[in-house]
This record gives structure tokens, C-alpha cells and sequence, in this order.
């Protein structure tokens, strides 16, 4: 095998006979590709207890020669280098419903701000491929065989499942689906993925599993994991999906009570910020504006804070979900940028 080399700066605090602290400074030799990872390390190496952080890690336990200590490190380093090499990719799939004409969106103005203007929106879905596991952010509006769609509302054109199918992705290979909020064009499609893990802000998680659901709360497309049938994970604040900082939702509340976007980075593109439903189209974004359906006005105005502050500090591409003025910002699909 190639041998690649890593080049991190790690450093080791414990008991050690020689003094404590020690550093090495790679690059270390390490196979490529890798199945270590510090997670595995940990298990394998569980006589000495150690807890990993953002450049360091801690050592409790026996006392140990710096010599093994460099040792450790070496293997970590490796490890480390394996869930840095982790292929990162981002393809938008459209979760849409057949919609050509632009959208009246005065209700997306607590303040009136949008009178008499006309959008063209759309529903946007997106796969993120992190080495071998998949994730799907946000399911889109329910296909129209799955008997969802309440009263009027739309069905999606194209289900998910036929989308995966043309890039040989299987419903069953996704391990996570991760979405914004609750409302039913982002959770629409959720039930096609049964065997994945539910990644939902815990605010949202909450009102979906009350025992009287509030008005436009509506628990069916996830039955499967209200009922306990699928694995959950209500997520409190932000939550780093893969443990690597590439992947992280972000609690942006105040659409909803759970509310999140997404940040990917990419190697080659960089940054992506993903909104959700924190703003639906360019002018709402711009302007902060707060839909008068929102949960909460102050909370919405201290994400779009956030959220702004975030995308000037990593020189992001901001991708409004809702706007189709926003598609292009990625490949067609089915090519992905990286």
C-alpha cells in the first residue's frame, strides 16, 4: 500500500515517568486506506483511558514511558489522518413538487414587507456522502402513493429513492437522515429510509411527540420512529454528525422550536451553509425578515444573527433551500461537488 503522511501536531497529558507532557510532531507512516479511527483506538487500547479533543488528548491510568506515549501518539496520528482523507461530497436532489409559476409570499413577512411579490420556490433535498456513510438532509415533500399529503398540499415529482437509485445508492445504505424542522416538506419522504437514524432538533422532536400535537405539527411522516420502531437522536444544540468538524447541524431556532441548518465543508468548494427554512428566499434573507407563522420572532432574529456571522467568518456559499434561484449554486445533479 501508498503510504500517506500526517502532519499533526498532537499532544499528551498524563502521568508519564519522564514528565507528563510530551509532543511529537509527524509526518508518521501510515497505511492508506485506514479503518482506525480514535474511536477504535480507544476500544483497542482501553487499558489506558484516554479522552480526545480538538488537537489533544487525555491520558489516565497506568504510568507510562514516554516512549509508549510517542507510540500512542504515532497510532492516533495515523488515525486521525485516516478521518481527515474521508471522501466529503454534497449532490442536491429535487424534492419538489411540479410548480412553474412563481409563489405569492406575503405570508413570509410578519411586517408586510413582501406585498404583491411573486417567487419562484422549490424544495430542496441534498445527499452527503462522508467516506462510506451516507446522510439525507431534509426528505422533502411525500411522494403521492404514500397517502400524506394532507388536503391540497403538494406531492413530490420524483420520490428520493429514484434519485439514489441512479448514483447505486440503496435506502437502506443511508445511515443518517437529518432534517431542519418538522414541517412536512422537509419530512415528507422520511418513511422511504427505516432503517436510518433520525437526526431532529430536540425542540421540534418534542412538539412531535406531545400528546396533542399543536396545529401544523403532524407527527405521520416519522410514525415510524414516534412509535419506536427507528433509532433517534433529538438534537439540543449543534451536533458534529461524522466527528470530524466536516458535517455539523446547526441550531438556528425560531422557524420552529428545533430548528437547524446544515454546514458541510467541502474540500473544493469549502463551506456550504445549508439554511433549512431560516429564510426562503433571497429578499427574506436579506431583509431578516420572520414569516408570521414562525414560533418565535426573537429566536429567528438571533439565528439569521448567527447564521450571518457564521457564513462572513468562513467565507461561505450560503444556499437558501426554498429559492431556485439557489440551485446552481451546486452540480447538477447527478454530479456532486467535493
Amino acid at each position: 500500500m501508498k503510504p500517506t503522511h500526517a502532519s499533526l501536531p498532537l499532544r499528551v497529558a498524563g502521568e508519564g515517568q519522564d514528565g507528563g507532557t510530551f509532543r511529537v510532531l509527524p509526518p508518521v507512516s501510515c497505511p492508506q486506506p485506514s479503518a482506525l479511527s480514535p474511536q477504535s483506538v480507544f476500544l483497542q487500547l482501553g487499558e489506558f483511558p484516554i479522552s480526545i479533543g480538538p488537537g489533544k488528548i487525555h491520558l489516565r491510568g497506568p504510568k507510562m514511558k514516554k516512549t509508549s506515549y510517542c507510540l500512542l501518539l504515532s497510532v492516533l496520528a495515523c488515525a486521525g489522518a485516516s478521518a481527515q482523507t474521508a471522501e466529503l461530497t454534497l449532490t442536491r436532489l429535487d424534492c419538489a413538487a411540479p410548480n412553474p409559476t412563481p409563489s405569492d409570499v406575503a405570508r413570509f413577512s410578519d411586517t408586510y414587507a413582501y406585498q404583491d411579490k411573486k417567487v419562484q420556490l422549490t424544495a430542496s433535498c441534498y445527499l452527503i456522502k462522508h467516506g462510506s456513510d451516507y446522510l439525507i438532509w431534509d426528505t422533502g415533500y411525500p411522494t403521492k402513493e404514500s397517502g400524506l399529503a394532507q388536503g391540497n398540499a403538494p406531492t413530490v415529482q420524483t420520490p428520493i429513492v429514484q434519485h439514489l437509485a441512479k448514483l447505486n445508492v440503496k435506502p437502506e445504505q443511508i445511515k443518517y437522515i437529518g432534517v431542519s424542522h418538522y414541517h412536512g416538506d422537509h419530512i415528507g419522504q422520511a418513511g422511504s429510509f427505516p432503517a436510518s437514524t433520525l437526526l431532529i432538533g430536540k425542540g421540534d422532536w418534542d412538539a412531535l411527540t406531545a400528546a396533542q400535537p399543536a396545529a401544523g405539527v403532524n407527527p405521520a411522516p416519522v410514525k415510524h420512529w414516534v412509535s419506536g420502531g427507528g433509532k433517534v437522536e433529538s438534537v439540543p444544540k449543534d451536533k458534529d454528525i461524522f466527528g470530524d468538524g466536516s458535517v455539523v447541524m446547526l441550531d438556528m431556532p425560531g422557524h420552529t422550536p428545533g430548528h437547524h441548518s446544515l454546514l458541510v465543508k467541502l474540500k473544493e468548494k469549502g463551506t456550504v451553509l445549508l439554511t433549512g427554512d431560516l429564510a426562503h428566499f433571497h429578499e427574506n434573507y436579506d431583509s431578516n425578515g420572520v414569516p408570521s407563522f414562525n414560533t418565535s420572532r426573537h429566536e429567528t432574529l438571533a439565528s439569521f444573527d448567527r447564521f450571518k456571522a457564521m457564513a462572513k467568518n468562513l467565507k461561505a456559499t450560503v444556499i437558501i433551500q426554498h429559492d431556485a434561484r439557489d440551485i446552481d449554486k451546486l452540480p447538477a445533479f447527478p454530479a456532486a461537488a467535493k
